[in-house]
């Protein structure tokens, strides 16, 4: 099932990206079908003590009614929001849902990642293509340490922004170099965390009942997390400098967003 709504995601953007009179009836489609993927992997992210994820899927069902509502309006500010995403979703797909594709970023991230892990003082063996063993303990390298969903979500947001080639060509030379390295350094600090049982702290909370799971998650779950939203936020500032119009856009749909939920929170007394 989960396939199939991506499958259905992909193409109703793709559709959406193509000048039509139904294509806000599309972006609703491709919307929907993420939030319902993203409920549908709620048991997975529960598996992992992987919290930050439900959440995202919680706040994401008011989220698709705002964007649906405003998409049947024509509203020009959500029309872009889903111009970014329906990129960023383009970019993303190949490697995502192509196999080969997405097991040869995995494994350049992999041999990458070992190799800057070696150069601190941290070697680590491959177990297989993209399983490292340290001290007894295995990491397996998968797409979502490629750091490839933040680069597709960024250059969607360079790409999807009204501005000049040379704009959008100066935030793909920011966005992409900058994420991918920050994401082998994120790499080796969860591996080293992990291996060297750097946070072995409130099992209650943080364990699944496996051997040292409890630095993963402090160091994966939790600091990493974090530290990559911070690096996100200070990322679009920078490609606010670069591009003008993201800011406008920002600022808008913020206040377009705020509007409806407040509205929704607290609504007008009657007469």
């Amino acid at each position: 099932m989960k396939d199939y709504l991506v499958l259905i995601s992909c193409i109703c953007f793709l559709v959406f990206l193509i000048p039509g009179r139904f294509r806000k009836y599309f972006a609703i489609g491709g919307w929907a079908s993420i939030v319902g993927y993203l409920f549908l992997e709620l048991p997975y992210y529960f598996s992992l003590n992987n919290f930050m994820y439900p959440a995202i899927a919680v706040l994401s069902v008011p989220f698709l009614y705002i964007t649906a509502k405003y998409l049947l309006r024509d509203d020009p500010r959500v029309m872009q929001l889903s111009t970014i995403a329906a990129v960023a979703f383009l970019i993303f797909a190949p490697f995502g849902y192509i196999p080969a594709l997405g097991d040869w970023l995995i494994a350049a991230v992999a041999d990458q990642t070992a190799a800057a892990l070696a150069a601190v003082g941290y070697p680590v063996h491959f177990s297989a293509w993209n399983l490292m063993e340290r001290n007894g303990f295995q990491t397996e390298i998968i797409l979502a340490c490629t750091g490839i969903q933040s680069i597709a979500i960024m250059l969607g947001v360079a790409w999807g922004v009204q501005s000049t080639t040379r704009q959008k060509i100066a935030g793909l030379l920011l966005v992409f170099p900058t994420i991918y390295i920050l994401n082998i350094v994120r790499n080796v600090f969860v591996i080293t965390a992990y291996t060297e049982q750097w946070f072995p702290y409130l099992p209650t909370i943080a364990g699944n009942g496996e051997l040292g799971y409890e630095s993963f998650f402090w160091a994966h779950n939790v600091m990493a997390e974090l530290g990559a939203l911070v690096f996100l936020v200070v990322l679009a500032y920078a490609l606010f400098m670069i591009l003008p119009e993201l800011g406008n856009l920002a600022d808008s749909l913020y206040r377009l967003y705020r509007g409806e939920v407040e509205r929704i929170v607290r609504p007008k007394a009657g007469p």
